[in-house]
């Protein structure tokens, strides 16, 4: 990897970039965050793969201040939506609204939040589905059409959405297509008694760090072009593929399990994912190779949200989870 890419740098000095970056991100981000290691691995993943995140952990995990401080490390526009029952689509992409001018009245569109670098779409399943479409155009094509007239939106985008998974009263639940174009589903758990302690003890007494920023939207445009370089082994793909598609029933080569318990499976869609998430892992493990562990590692944030249990499943108290570590068990190349 010799070549210069558009703006001077070589595409060496790209991927030494990235695999020193982890390092820095992860010293910079222990200013503000305790722990919480695999999430942020898989939020990076997902940023330098160019792809959104799904977020699903309780209240008071730090997951705002988690994805800000994330942007500010790559210098990002960054802007939150709160999602309620009452929000509308144009509160999201911008309405048109009639101005005086030099020519007289016209109409003139006014951006809404959405045209930032990183989206966080707070507890986005308690708002509408309408309004919950509004953000759909917006992840797949990087565009909001408003009046017939499209609006680019800035590059790099990228939405993180968080489900508040405790209080389900007053949500509407994501359809499986909009759940679809989500990269990853990252759980966010209560962190371990000394990480609470060190948390507890740095919010209640000196104030944090500033954090500095490592990168540009720049860099990580560069990233995402490198990462689809990276060189995969056949067998690696033809695994991530057969991981997706064993999750699906009614097919003769899904397990009795599968069959049994899921109604409805990953498509392929998540076998693209895993792979590109694959490369992304292998870099910043400082690594030019792809293997099956780094599917492994990927799957249940990439499987978790497409694959949709039936009520077998819940009678017999079998979580999605736990499926996905079945699946990885069988299914080999």
């Amino acid at each position: 990897m010799e070549a210069a890419t558009g703006s001077g740098i070589s595409e060496q000095q790209t991927v030494e970039q990235i695999f020193q970056g982890r390092n820095q991100i992860e010293q910079e981000l222990s200013k503000v965050i305790v722990g919480q290691k695999e999430a942020i691995e898989q939020i990076l993943i997902a940023l330098f793969s160019g792809g959104h995140c799904l977020i699903t952990g309780a209240p008071g995990l730090a997951k705002t201040l988690l994805v800000k401080s994330i942007a500010q490390i790559f210098h990002l526009d960054f802007q939150r939506i709160q999602f309620t029952p009452d929000l509308m689509p144009a509160d999201i992409t911008g309405t048109e609204i009639l101005q005086d001018g030099d020519e007289g009245r016209k109409l003139s569109f006014v951006k809404g939040p959405v045209f930032a670098n990183m989206i966080l779409a707070d507890e986005i399943n308690r708002t509408p589905p309408k309004t919950q479409a509004a953000l759909l155009e917006a992840m797949q094509e990087h565009q909001v059409t408003a009046a017939g007239v499209r609006h680019a939106l800035p590059e790099p985008f990228f939405v993180l959405a968080t489900q508040n998974p405790i209080e389900m009263e007053g949500t509407y639940p994501l359809p499986e297509a909009q759940l679809d174009r989500f990269m990853f589903n990252v759980v966010i758990d209560y962190l371990p008694e000394d990480e609470e302690i060190a948390v507890v003890s740095q919010t209640t007494s000196t104030k944090p760090e500033d954090i500095k920023a490592l990168f540009t939207g720049e860099d990580v445009l560069r990233f995402q072009e490198i990462i689809k370089k990276v060189p995969i082994a056949q067998d690696v793909v033809r695994y991530a593929v057969r991981l997706a598609a064993a999750s699906r029933p009614n097919q003769k080569d899904t397990p009795e399990f599968a069959q049994k318990y899921v109604s409805w499976g990953a498509g392929l869609r998540a076998a693209q994912f895993l792979v590109l998430g694959g490369k992304v892992r292998a870099l910043l493990q400082s690594r030019a190779h792809v293997t099956q562990d780094d599917i492994k590692a990927l799957a249940k944030p990439s499987l978790r949200h497409r694959i949709l249990v039936n009520y077998r499943a819940e009678a017999d108290n079998i979580e999605v989870d736990e499926l996905i570590d079945r699946l990885i068990e069988s299914v080999t190349v």
